[in-house]
């Protein structure tokens, strides 16, 4: 009998998964670091706020 064969598109989608996390952490890693190197901060007003909060739940501006 013959076997079946295993499908490869999980483990290459999990791969994908992983390494895009680990860039997205490796990013934030970064850009604290550099952050907290130059004394960056940024206060954000009211306005900022509610727009940056808008824009990530997908509504219009």
């Amino acid at each position: 009998m013959a076997e079946n064969g295993k499908s490869m598109v999980l483990p290459v989608v999990l791969a994908a998964v992983a390494a895009g996390v680990g860039r997205a952490v490796f990013l934030r890693i970064m850009a604290e670091r550099a952050a907290r190197e130059n004394r960056i901060t940024v206060t954000l007003d009211e306005s900022t706020r509610a727009r940056i909060s808008e824009a990530l739940r997908g509504t219009k501006l």
